[in-house]
């Protein structure tokens, strides 16, 4: 029998996934990572036309269409503060991909990535899967990644650090002097800097900054999509932007398992960049309604909560026992190693859930929390 792969062999099905599995068919789940908002009307007619007309009938470029990428551009000058060209732009499917060509176009075997730790759970095992060594850091207190940590955390085998903004699992945002701090690193140590911005519209106190806007020493590439910002989880469209030899050789992961984002996708996308705003700024105003009345209601209960500002996650510190005791009595949130060793002793818990929901759900753990005294 063929034996399987030692980098597959280093990867395991996500905790998250686990959780889920072993939760009630009634549960209340606070565990997913996607807004409880429907796609734009806009975007979703901009596919229907697309697929009525036959516009989605052949393969795109491998890059995506120029109309989209267009529509990318656009956004990054709007919203950035920084410019690129619709050349150095990769739709792709969802940002999941974007982070993993990324890292494979970077990350020979044995080459080190760094990342938070709390962190997304892709980080560890997309650098697994490019052959490279994890090198989680440790956060500060309120669940920002210090650019000191990555700094002495970077060797000589070091090829890439992540930066997350707001950040999945901790609803951390980094400062604008970190942003700075970070595109220095990237340029004096010539490192890459890959700034994952999927969450990029939820900031609630403060404003969102990319490293890209700080540095044109071409170390730095932008993974973002449509997916939490326009809640088109299902439509799997983001994209990957940065210097044009780095997007020569992204393509070449993305052309040969990919081919192209789905079509359908992509007319989607352009109407949604390129339409009104105002579904996400009215996501961006929910979820900071939501995330005041968890905080409070967390608090109230004797737990330790940084205040998360952004994104639509927050990871109090609990009482050992707690998320099995949350889990069962029917609410369904992840245990915080799920995210790495720097998360135990927390839960995160997402606010992407309607506000009667939420307040069923702290009920609950106000229930839960009192039992384990």
């Amino acid at each position: 029998m063929t034996e399987f792969s030692s980098r597959i062999e280093k990867v395991s099905i996500s905790g998250i996934r686990e959780v889920f599995e072993a939760a009630g068919e009634d549960a209340i789940n606070l565990g997913l990572g996607q807004p409880d908002f429907p796609t734009p009307d806009h975007a979703r007619q901009a596919a229907i036309e697309a697929i009525e007309t036959g516009a989605v009938d052949a393969y795109t470029s491998n890059k995506g269409t120029i109309e989209l990428r267009e529509a990318i551009a656009a956004k990054h000058d709007r919203d950035n503060g920084f410019s690129v060209d619709q050349e150095d732009i990769i739709a792709t499917a969802g940002g999941s991909e974007a982070l993993h060509i990324a890292l494979e176009a970077h990350v020979d075997s044995g080459d080190e990535v760094i990342y938070p730790d709390p962190g997304f759970v892709s980080y560890e095992a997309l650098t697994h899967i490019a052959g490279g060594e994890p090198r989680p850091v440790s956060l500060r207190e309120d669940l920002t990644m210090a650019p000191e940590a990555v700094e002495d955390a970077i060797t000589d085998d070091t090829a890439a650090f992540v930066v997350n903004s707001p950040a999945n699992p901790t609803g951390a945002v980094q400062s604008e002097a970190d942003m700075r701090a970070f595109a220095r690193i990237a340029e004096e140590h010539d490192v890459l800097c890959i700034s994952d911005e999927v969450y990029e519209p939820f900031v609630f106190d403060g404003e969102h900054h990319s490293p890209m806007s700080f540095t044109d020493s071409g170390n730095v590439v932008v993974v973002n999509a449509c997916s939490k910002a326009y809640s088109m989880t299902g439509w799997r469209l983001g994209w990957v932007t940065g210097a044009s030899d780095r997007i020569e050789r992204m393509l070449r992961a993305h052309q040969y398992g990919q081919a192209c984002a789905a079509a359908p996708s992509q007319y989607a996308a352009e109407a949604a960049l390129t339409g009104p705003q105002d579904h996400t700024v009215e996501m961006r105003e929910a979820f900071e309604e939501r995330r005041d009345l968890v905080v409070e209601e967390l608090e109230s209960m004797g737990l330790d909560v940084p205040t998360p500002k952004g994104a639509f996650y927050v990871m109090p510190r609990v009482p050992e026992g707690w998320v099995d005791e949350v889990i069962d009595r029917g609410v369904v949130v992840v245990p915080g190693e799920a995210f790495g060793e720097g998360g135990a002793g927390h839960a995160r818990i997402s606010y992407a859930a309607s506000m009667e929901t939420l307040e069923e759900a702290l009920d609950i753990m106000r229930e839960a929390t009192e039992a384990l005294r």
